[in-house]
């Protein structure tokens, strides 16, 4: 699975179905390369497109149950990857990693609403 599909899984799995316009915005990728993407993991059951009740006119991507799993699988795995060479580390470098920690949830915090764009 290509980086952009893994994001864009993570994406719906954080902020819910969207369009695919702003999927595209978010992932930083063109509109059609986007609709392409959507397409795939459709077809292999990760996402489907559903109506939106308040505007009928929308079509929103949505994550489907298989693709709620990938993504609780991929990040468990990360976790258990850094526990691993957390694991290797001294206690100088793991104490270096607790004091940064506030820094590192404010990028990540910062991250994502750069991801997920301006509010409507």
């Amino acid at each position: 699975m290509s980086l952009t599909s893994a994001a864009t899984l993570a994406t719906l799995d954080r902020t819910g179905p969207r369009r695919i316009t702003d999927l595209a915005a978010v992932e930083g990728v063109t509109q059609p390369a986007m609709t392409a993407l959507v397409r795939g993991m459709e077809e292999s059951g990760l996402v489907e497109r559903r109506g939106d009740a308040s505007d009928k006119r929308v079509t929103l991507v949505c994550l489907t149950e298989s693709g709620a799993s990938y993504v609780r699988t991929r990040r468990k795995a990360g976790v258990h990857a850094f526990e691993r060479l957390i694991g290797e580390l001294t206690g100088d470098e793991v104490e270096a990693l607790v004091a940064a920690l506030p820094a590192l949830k404010h990028l990540a915090e910062l991250e994502s609403q750069d991801r997920e764009g301006p509010k409507q």
